[in-house]
């Protein structure tokens, strides 16, 4: 997509004053395109839009920067906004250290560096050195840290970079000991992990697609190889493909004591996973524990030759097995930490004891077992929240967690496995004070009666009069489960009369299988109901009113805000789909959207078909319809979510509107998805979601 963003193209049109009830929107052409669908004919007049190579596009694109920046700079208090949340985002930012070999590894960011910086300390109270500065790697921050991989030796560190915030993958190596580059250059990796073995690395990669459709092409028939240092790529072994699944994918990893190596099959976002493994003393041949997709096996860690699995079979909140290779058959699989009620997040193996983090009502709880399963003892933690961490090797002593909440920012905690004692190893500094704020957590009930869950955020002593500007965040797909988090960009909503709040909808991963299954495919509209009866609560228990209240969502997120906003947008003032999949239709035919059949359906599927066209956000705008101020917002290197699905439904928006509210979008260069967007970007970026929420909900500013 870059082609017709570094065009320099004048085009001209009407402005718009922000006082008019009606916008002015840049010309979009329309074309005679129908498309029969098992029978139901389906316009598409803006398809032209997915050649993101035409002149014809970059002149849209254009026209849309052109209309938005024209809006957004009439907002008087936007520099303002700007002010405020760079000196938010001001603060130092640290990652948990991880112990590599007699060394510490950890990153930095002073806090505004375009990207955090990786140290290398001796010890927790040496020194630290520099040992990759990603801000070198490009002059504006374009260039991404995507991965950092040691030997099992440490003599080498290969390392993943990201340009533009593409999914594709460049990895190199480094000397660990003089930090010099050697030659090996990896091209075309994507949704790889780098496992290390002997003087080598397993990693995944699609063959190179041509150049005009690397970030829109369907990636198909992903491929596991094996490199040698000191060897170019065309000399890497094949390890493992499948000729007969253009849809499987491989994600390898090798045990601690690098006697195995693990491969997890996966195809599509179905949480279910295929499993072999390899005997890499003996160099056996591949080896298959599991052959069915049918449940999910996340392979944690290896005590001799059994392996230690988490698992959602026969458990929707998961359970810990144990599988024996010599004995590997399923009716030998042993229980180590059986399913609860409580979804089993994750199990880390260190220290000989099996760290066990589970998600109650999406809040976590931390237990610890021996490593044949006996309950110890909880982990205190510092109070209600989400806590991550606990990595490590099977020897280390000691393991780091970060620790957050909405009024938390993320803390790290040291960990004695040994002695189960807890201290605090480094707090976050940010100009905010933390301590006027409050959460809580309410349950209410969706259409169906469902309860779900809610926190709420606001000032302390806030008067409940049905007047406060309020945002609602939410997700609801793809078993993600949406916990307590310190969000940063909510804090000026908060400090100015705000009320922040996040839905847990069905789809997402809060309470297991059965909660992810009840949001998925035919039972999406239930994401929707809960999405919307989180609104009704909302303004019923008068924290805000319709024409106080903003909505977001990212990815399926943005797809969750542009359905709502056609079935209920009486409800909104503002809306914010970002990077959105908003062609139901046509999002199987784009880079790796066929991996979300298995969440949302196939329009190539009758029965399917039906169900899509009836929500699709693209689909479903209505002319006469009062939308809500919106933005839509997208990025030319978004090769997760293909950019012309927001161009499509912003072309539909602004042809159908006759709402008195703006439909514009957002199109941002050098950006993808969202991981490793710089920081002068994503502070660009809530400069103008802020300004935009803050002058469509009446706010007068900072």
């Amino acid at each position: 997509m870059q082609k017709y963003f570094i065009l320099i193209i004048a085009v001209s049109f009407s402005f718009f004053i922000l006082a008019q009830s009606k916008f002015n929107y840049p010309d979009t052409k329309k074309i005679d395109l129908v498309e029969d669908y098992h029978g139901v004919q389906v316009a598409d007049p803006y398809r032209w839009l997915e050649d993101n190579n035409s002149e014809e596009t970059a002149i849209w694109v254009e026209a849309q920067y052109q209309f938005t920046e024209n809006y957004l700079s009439q907002i008087s208090f936007r520099e303002d906004i700007k002010n405020r949340i760079t000196e938010l985002w001001n603060y130092e930012k640290y990652s948990a250290p991880k112990k590599v070999g007699d060394f510490y590894i950890f990153s930095k960011n002073d806090g505004l560096q375009e990207q955090s910086v990786i140290y290398i300390q001796e010890s927790l109270d040496a020194e630290p050195e520099v040992f990759l500065d990603p801000n070198l790697l490009s002059d504006d921050g374009s260039v991404s840290l995507a991965g950092l991989y040691f030997s099992n030796d440490n003599k080498y560190a290969a390392y993943a970079i990201s340009r533009g915030g593409s999914d594709w993958r460049e990895i190199f190596v480094m000397n660990v000991d003089d930090k010099s580059l050697l030659e090996d250059h990896i091209n075309w990796a994507k949704f790889t992990s780098i496992a290390w073995f002997n003087d080598g690395f397993f990693y995944s990669r699609y063959d190179e697609p041509e150049e005009e459709q690397k970030l829109k092409a369907q990636n198909e028939f992903q491929k596991l190889y094996y490199h040698k240092i000191g060897t170019t790529q065309t000399d890497d072994a094949l390890v493992l493909e499948d000729k007969m699944n253009p849809k499987r994918g491989f994600i390898a990893s090798v045990t601690d004591d690098e006697k195995y190596l693990i491969i997890n099959a996966w195809e599509g976002s179905a949480k279910s996973n295929l499993l072999f493994y390899k005997d890499l003393v003996n160099d056996s041949q591949i080896i298959s524990i599991v052959d069915t997709l049918e449940s999910e096996y996340n392979f944690v860690a290896n005590i001799d030759d059994k392996f230690l699995i988490h698992t959602n079979n026969n458990a929707p909140n998961y359970r810990l097995i144990l599988i024996d290779l010599e004995n590997p058959s399923r009716e030998n699989w042993k229980d180590i930490i059986p399913g609860t009620q409580d979804v089993l997040s994750s199990v880390s193996y260190v220290g000989e004891k099996l760290i066990a983090t589970y998600m109650k009502d999406a809040n976590n709880v931390v237990k610890v077992y021996s490593q044949e399963g006996k309950y110890f003892y909880d982990i205190e933690l510092p109070s209600v929240g989400t806590v991550y961490g606990f990595g490590g090797k099977q020897t280390d002593k000691e393991v780091f967690y970060t620790f957050t909440s909405f009024t938390y920012p993320p803390t790290i905690y040291r960990y004695n496995v040994e002695t189960n004692e807890t201290e605090l190893f480094r707090k976050s500094e940010i100009k905010f004070d933390i301590e006027d704020y409050k959460t809580k957590q309410i349950f209410y009930e969706s259409k169906d009666g469902t309860k779900i869950p809610l926190f709420i955020t606001h000032k302390k002593g806030l008067d409940l009069n049905g007047e406060n500007p309020a945002l609602l965040y939410a997700y609801g797909g793809f078993n993600v489960s949406q916990r307590p988090s310190f969000r940063l960009t909510a804090l000026p909503l908060l400090e100015n009369g705000g009320v922040y709040a996040l839905a847990c909808l069905r789809g997402g991963g809060e309470y297991g299988k059965e909660w992810h299954e009840a949001g998925m495919l035919e039972k999406k509209q239930n994401v929707y109901d809960d999405y919307i009866a989180a609104a009704e609560y909302l303004i019923e228990n008068n924290y805000t009113n319709p024409n106080k209240l903003a909505i977001q969502g990212g990815s399926n997120g943005g797809l969750l805000v542009g359905a709502v906003i056609n079935q209920r947008p009486e409800l909104f003032k503002v809306a914010f789909p970002m990077v959105g999949v908003m062609d139901m239709l046509r999002f199987h035919k784009f880079t790796i959207g066929w991996a979300w059949v298995p969440e949302y359906g196939s329009s190539d599927d009758p029965e399917q078909f039906k169900f899509l066209y009836e929500y699709s956000p693209l689909h479903n705008v209505k002319s006469g319809l009062n939308y809500p101020a919106t933005m839509i917002t997208t990025a030319d290197h978004d090769d997760r979510v293909f950019p012309a699905h927001s161009f499509k439904y912003a072309a539909e928006m602004q042809a159908k509107s006759t709402s008195e509210n703006p439909i514009l979008i957002r199109i941002e260069t050098k950006v993808g998805h969202g991981a490793g967007t710089s920081t002068s970007k994503a502070i660009e970026l809530y400069t103008d979601i802020i300004s935009f929420m803050f002058y469509n909900l009446g706010l007068t500013g900072i």
